[in-house]
């Protein structure tokens, strides 16, 4: 899955490595009732990103400075939809609630009677608290109904809190309101929680786990197009003519069968995969490229994986045997140039010189973009796209980043041509979390 922009320390415990239930001291609070007690207990794939030294040296690049330790954190947002809430508490939840990391490093929750039971349960917090009972302290102190921004600057005094910093993304009016209480709010720039970027070793596990249902996904496409007759031009599957709608349905079904979610598949046939985010529709021909870009994300830890691999079922065009070619050593070419300290323009920029080595030229024709316009890849984890970009930029990868090499090559009205694996990057090099096969014709 594309990704030309930044659209933006994780202890993971599993199985072997957990370190079993840890009790933390419980505070003195104002209001008696608010108390929920738990344990910091292992969960699978869980990020409790502040159960080690805080003091600990885990991002090394200035790039991706901490900017949060040390200070209360604020987040109110749904965890299903925001990948810091979720990083933060690992806990699912479809609808917005109230995250608190005091300046101390303890995390608090503060939940409706719908969900407490079960964030008491499933999430890291150190404690939960009841969103009821302080909206009932918040109507007493007001003397009417409480906003949700009156609501929270009553939780935060109870804290003895006085200054928040915040997600950009945080909700300004929330935001305007607590100020109006006299709460200071801050917001941080993006990457709000840059420990994500390093990923850990359980969530590697995680991300090659989203992989092989991945895999299994693009496998059960493949397989439709290989069983497919072709008919006038037309490809015939189970006596009706193959359809994007139809070949993506194949795959999403594989994938919701082994508890991964698909969000928005690409299957791109000819024209349409000039465009490289183009979902696709219609009739699916034979003897043309078909881009089919998968990227689920795991229903239990939400860690994603990204893939594409791109297909012509019958006799393929001498260019887009060409551009396939081209392609496949472009992107073998970025695979092998990662590593610990290279400079992610380097990659792009080597990239862009074998395409054009190859007599295949970028540039605006007709009003439209051809060639090769999009970066290289991008980060990923609890969001399908994460710093940092591998592009025409600064930046450098590391240790523990995962990121995708996924260039591509579209002219029109020929089709495009793109292939991603998602790969670690080690101390020594690379190790490629993609196993699917690259090759043209079915």
């Amino acid at each position: 899955m594309l990704n030309d922009d930044l659209v933006i320390h994780c202890d993971l415990r599993n199985g072997a490595n957990s370190l079993g239930p840890i009790r933390i001291p419980l505070f003195s609070f104002t209001f008696k009732n608010k108390i929920a007690t738990i344990g910091d207990t292992s969960r699978n794939g869980c990020v409790s990103y502040l159960q080690t030294d805080p003091g600990r040296r885990e991002v090394m690049s200035s790039e991706f400075r901490i900017r949060h330790l040390n200070k209360n954190v604020l987040i109110f947002a749904a965890s299903e939809t925001h990948a810091d809430m979720l990083y933060a508490t690992c806990f699912f939840a479809p609808d917005p609630f109230i995250f608190i990391r005091t300046s101390g490093g303890k995390r608090h929750l503060i939940m409706t009677d719908l969900e407490i039971g079960r964030a008491r349960t499933q999430s890291n917090a150190h404690v939960v608290h009841s969103l009821s009972d302080y909206t009932t302290m918040a109507r007493h102190t007001m003397g009417k109904v409480p906003t949700m921004a009156e609501t929270l600057a009553v939780i935060l005094r109870d804290f003895s809190i006085r200054s928040v910093v915040v997600p950009s993304t945080f909700p300004v009016g929330i935001a305007d309101g607590l100020r109006r209480q006299q709460i200071r709010v801050t917001p941080l720039p993006d990457p709000f929680f840059p420990e994500r970027i390093y990923k850990r070793p359980v969530e590697i596990a995680s991300i090659k786990k989203t992989m092989r249902a991945t895999e299994k996904g693009m496998k059960a496409g493949l397989r439709v197009l290989r069983d497919c007759k072709v008919r006038g031009g037309r490809l015939v599957y189970g006596g009706s003519t193959l359809t994007v709608e139809r070949l993506r349905g194949v795959i999403n079904t594989t994938i919701l069968e082994q508890g991964y979610v698909p969000i928005a598949t690409i299957v791109a046939p000819g024209k349409q995969g000039c465009d490289p985010h183009d979902r696709g529709s219609g009739v699916i021909r034979a003897n043309e490229p078909v881009i089919i870009d998968v990227f689920p994300r795991a229903e239990e830890t939400g860690y994603y994986a990204d893939m594409t691999r791109t297909f012509v079922k019958g006799k393929a065009p001498d260019l887009v045997k060409k551009m396939h070619r081209a392609v496949r050593a472009g992107q073998a070419l970025g695979v092998r140039m990662v590593r610990h300290g290279a400079k992610t323009k380097d990659i792009h920029t080597a990239i862009v010189k074998l395409f054009e080595d190859r007599g295949f030229a970028s540039g605006e024709k007709a009003g439209r973009m051809q060639g090769f316009f999009h970066s290289t890849g991008h980060g990923l984890g609890l969001d399908i796209h994460e710093p940092p970009r591998v592009g025409a930029n600064s930046s450098v990868l590391e240790k523990g980043m995962v990121v995708t090499i996924e260039p591509g090559l579209y002219y029109y009205p020929y089709g495009g041509v793109r292939i991603e694996d998602t790969v670690l990057v080690t101390r020594r090099g690379v190790e490629n979390l993609t196993r699917f096969p690259k090759f043209l014709e079915v």
